[in-house]
């Protein structure tokens, strides 16, 4: 069920309006959780066995690591928890990528196993890992009511592509009435637009370019190929932020608070910065989880080197079982480590040209390293890698005009987020809502809500209730209904 179909659509009216008619929050959480399973379920109903192994064998780990003061039974308690989840992913994603390589180092053909990935389980892979490995370090404690625990693993609005939500996000909200207020509506309605505008108005809008710049880049001219790569770069950040923002939104709706997963990623002067707003939840969790235990940066220079390059390589393996996304991890993970020595060798000097010029050489690094995630093979790569060094020649010039046409809009949409970050005065990457979105809350008729979890980012709100603010958000609509394109594609981080 795709977000941005009249199905979910008409799901999520039926879920709000169970939501308003059931009496007790209970009832509520236990609807949420049968419309969960609904939702994942929808295209077919064995995926639903995908979350629910996981569950209860995480929920019984965990609950048999809390009770285990012996060291030893607590680590086995996490390893079984830790086989069981990677286990699922691995035969799910990996086993075909694995079978093809051992045939070819064996110089026999391979044969692959007819083998449906389920949609988003490398998210829910991360989402169920992440809750044994905290009550294993006692972050958090172990969750008493396995339905409760059910509930945070399938809670459909991120268990497909994100954000990556972890139980200490989760689990303390399930305490909120989770019944749908006229303030959270107001807000969450808002965010979800956005998310839509960004999708069906930008990300759609580019998707013909990009696919025909990837699918025969022999045949156009490098200025195409450019265009195309350029194109790719706004179509998954639109396409990927705008899936979060609807999930952000639908959730606020419903009474849950997820995580920012986006903070302007291509206004990033460096790499490291870069991935500090890109998939921040997945940032994080290769950080916490991954590159910490692997030492980090505490075992000296060349160590921390190591650790970057494993971490993002294995990053870019989570994406896909392909051999473009590990050069595309493995890229990123050079990248980081030129940054680093370049502020080890520097003194943290800036770049050339300064903040433009790193912001330059971040953004074109990002966009070569797009090449190697969208090409279908490392033989398309190169083609167009030999495109855009200006090494093939000829080809035809294509001059797509929704490029030209919705750039005004991305470079408007920045200078809104700029201006409402500078006027917040707090960090760019952990902001409260301003006042006046307090005050649009007060207007509205309904308190702001005060318990949004740390990680929540900044959302740039209408100040505009009553008729005005409803005009508005009528003009949106007809906006995106108008502009969106006649091809709705997938969200492209399903195929994680």
């Amino acid at each position: 069920m795709v977000f941005t179909s009249w199905t979910f659509a008409s799901f999520f009216a039926i879920v709000l309006a169970g939501l308003l008619l059931l009496p007790t929050r209970t009832l509520r959480q236990v609807f949420i959780l049968l419309a969960s399973a609904y939702f994942y379920a929808y295209s077919q109903a064995w995926y639903l066995l995908v979350p629910a192994a996981p569950a209860f064998i995480d929920y019984w780990c965990a609950r048999r690591i809390e009770q285990t003061s012996e060291s030893r039974a607590r680590r086995w308690w996490l390893v079984l928890s830790i086989i069981t989840n990677i286990g699922l992913l691995a035969y799910f994603k990996y086993t075909n990528f694995f079978i093809a390589n051992l045939a070819a180092l064996a110089g026999l053909r391979p044969s692959h196993l007819d083998i449906v990935l389920p949609i988003g389980i490398s998210f829910l892979t991360f989402k169920t890992l992440s809750y044994t490995i905290d009550v294993y370090r006692g972050h958090i404690p172990a969750c008493h009511s396995l339905w409760h625990y059910a509930m945070f693993v399938a809670y459909f609005p991120d268990i497909v592509a994100g954000p990556i939500v972890r139980a200490s996000v989760f689990l303390p909200q399930m305490v909120r009435s989770l019944h749908p207020s006229w303030g959270r509506t107001f807000v969450g309605a808002q965010i979800i637009l956005l998310g839509l505008t960004k999708k069906l108005v930008i990300a759609d809008q580019l998707a013909p370019l990009a696919d025909a710049a990837f699918a025969a880049p022999s045949l156009f001219s490098p200025l195409t190929v450019a265009s195309g790569v350029i194109a790719y770069s706004l179509q998954i950040y639109c396409d990927f932020s705008g899936y979060s923002d609807i999930a952000i939104g639908v959730s606020h709706i419903i009474g849950f608070d997820l995580p920012e997963n986006f903070n302007m990623p291509y206004l990033a002067t460096s790499l490291t910065e870069f991935w500090r707003r890109w998939h921040i939840t997945l940032s994080q969790w290769l950080r916490d989880y991954l590159y910490i235990p692997l030492g980090g940066n505490r075992r000296g220079q060349q160590r921390t080197y190591v650790n970057l390059l494993i971490t993002m390589v294995l990053g870019g393996l989570w994406h896909g079982a392909g051999w473009t996304f590990v050069c595309w991890g493995f890229l990123h993970g050079i990248g980081l480590i030129v940054h680093k020595l370049w502020l080890e060798r520097t003194g943290g000097r800036l770049y050339p040209l300064g903040g433009l010029g790193g912001w330059l050489l971040t953004y074109l690094f990002v966009c070569v390293t797009w090449v190697f995630f969208r090409a279908p093979n490392l033989r398309v790569a190169v083609q167009v890698l030999r495109k855009l060094a200006g090494l093939d020649q000829g080809g035809t010039v294509w001059f797509y005009s929704p490029l030209i046409l919705v750039m005004p809009l991305i470079v408007l949409g920045h200078i809104i987020g700029i201006l409402a970050t500078r006027s917040a005065h707090a960090d760019p990457e952990r902001l409260p809502p301003p006042a006046w979105a307090k005050a649009t809350y007060v207007r509205a008729g309904s308190h702001f809500v005060t318990r949004t979890h740390e990680a929540a980012g900044l959302y740039v709100l209408l100040p505009m209730p009553g008729f005005v603010g409803a005009f508005v958000l009528v003009a949106w609509i007809l906006v995106v209904l108008v502009f969106s394109a006649l091809d709705t594609n997938p969200f492209i981080y399903f195929q994680f």
